[in-house]
């Protein structure tokens, strides 16, 4: 068995909004199914309020940095393959995923997380210039990809 190095683990989850929008879809659920059945209702309410909740965990995507692989999403690359990572705020970021942004590049996006990463891509052999990567931490991503 080898020892995994890990320098940097975040996983994208909603933040508060993005979890109270599940609990608000299963009141609309339980509201809308009220007059035909009030148990009914409160258990499809209950349901449909932990599914999406654990549609939202399920699909959040893991950025990480471990044994020299950044891992985006469904995405890897080998940490020697990127040049120098640049931190974006806010601001910076939109500007990234409008007119800054190449449609080349490979892009892991959550809107709850508003602040992210830059990375150039320098392997001449794969066509995507750069990746732009969201997180709630960029200045320790950098860290750990420098």
């Amino acid at each position: 068995m080898t020892a995994t190095t890990l320098t940097f683990h975040e996983r994208l989850l909603p933040g508060p909004g993005g979890w109270l929008g599940t609990v608000g879809l299963g009141v609309i659920v339980a509201i809308a199914l009220w007059p035909v059945h009030a148990v009914a209702a409160a258990v499809s309410g209950a349901v449909v309020c932990l599914g999406s909740a654990a549609a939202l965990a399920a699909t959040s995507p893991v950025v990480e940095v471990a044994d020299g692989v950044l891992r985006a999403g469904g995405a890897r690359v080998p940490v020697a393959l990127l040049g120098e990572a640049r931190a974006l705020d806010v601001a910076a970021m939109r500007h990234e995923l409008g007119p800054g942004l190449d449609a080349r590049a490979y892009v892991c996006l959550r809107a709850w997380a508003r602040t992210g990463v830059r990375v150039p891509l320098e392997d001449p052999a794969d066509p995507t210039p750069y990746w732009l990567v969201s997180t709630r931490r960029p200045e320790q991503l950098v860290r750990a990809l420098g």
